[in-house]
C-alpha cells in the first residue's frame, strides 16, 4: 500500500481549517451560558398584602335560633360477655384399666414382602451412614449453623428409629433418607 504525501497533506490542512472555523464559532455564536437575570429585591419590597375591609357588625341584637332538646339514640353499645359455663367439680376416679392410655393408631401403607424388606435395608443403610457421617463431626467445634443441622440430623435419626419401633417402615425409610441426605455436608469430598 503506497501513501501519497499530498493527500496526507491535504487531509491535515482540512482538518486545521475546520478546528479554526469550530473555535471562531463558539466565540462568536455565544455557547457559552447567559447569566439569568435575578429578581430584584426592591420589586419585592414595595409589594403589600390587600387586607379586606371590616364589616359593620353589631352584637347587640343577637339572632333568635329555636333549638329543640331530643334523645339522641344511643351510638354505642356497651359489650356484654357471655355467661361462663359451669363445669362440674367432682372428678371420676381414675380406674386401673385408664392409668395406661393407648397410642394413637397410626396409618401406614401396607407393602409386600419384598418392599417391606428394601424398606427395612434401605432404612439401615441410611442410618448407619447418617451416623458415620455424624461420628466424623464430633470432637470438632461447630459454627451455630453447623450445631442447628447436626441437632436436624439427630432428630431425623430418632424419628426413624421411634418409626421402626411401630413398624412404620415408609416412615422409617423417610426419616432415615432425610438424616442421610442432610449428614453429607459433614462427609469428606472424595
Amino acid at each position: 500500500m503506497q501513501i501519497i504525501p499530498a493527500l496526507i497533506y491535504t487531509n491535515e490542512r482540512s482538518s486545521k481549517k475546520f478546528l479554526l472555523l469550530a473555535c471562531v464559532c463558539a466565540l462568536l455564536c455565544g455557547c457559552v451560558p447567559r447569566k439569568r437575570p435575578s429578581f430584584p429585591v426592591s420589586q419585592l419590597a414595595t409589594n403589600h398584602p390587600v387586607a379586606p375591609q371590616p364589616l359593620d357588625v353589631s352584637l347587640a341584637d343577637p339572632p333568635d335560633i329555636p333549638f329543640e332538646v331530643a334523645l339522641v339514640p344511643r351510638l354505642v353499645f356497651p359489650r356484654g360477655t357471655p355467661a361462663k359455663p359451669r363445669v362440674a367439680t367432682t372428678t371420676p376416679a381414675p380406674s386401673p384399666a385408664s392409668a395406661e392410655t393407648p397410642r394413637d393408631p397410626t396409618i401406614a401403607p401396607e407393602l409386600s414382602d419384598e418392599q417391606l424388606s428394601a424398606a427395612i435395608s434401605e432404612t439401615q443403610q441410611s442410618l448407619i451412614v447418617a451416623e458415620r457421617n455424624l461420628g466424623l463431626v464430633q470432637g470438632k467445634t461447630l459454627g451455630s449453623a453447623q450445631q442447628d443441622l447436626v441437632s436436624k440430623i439427630r432428630g431425623f435419626v430418632d424419628s426413624a428409629r421411634e418409626a421402626m419401633k411401630q413398624n412404620d417402615w415408609h416412615r422409617a425409610r423417610s426419616q432415615a433418607k432425610k438424616a442421610e441426605v442432610l449428614s453429607k455436608e459433614f462427609a469428606p469430598n472424595p
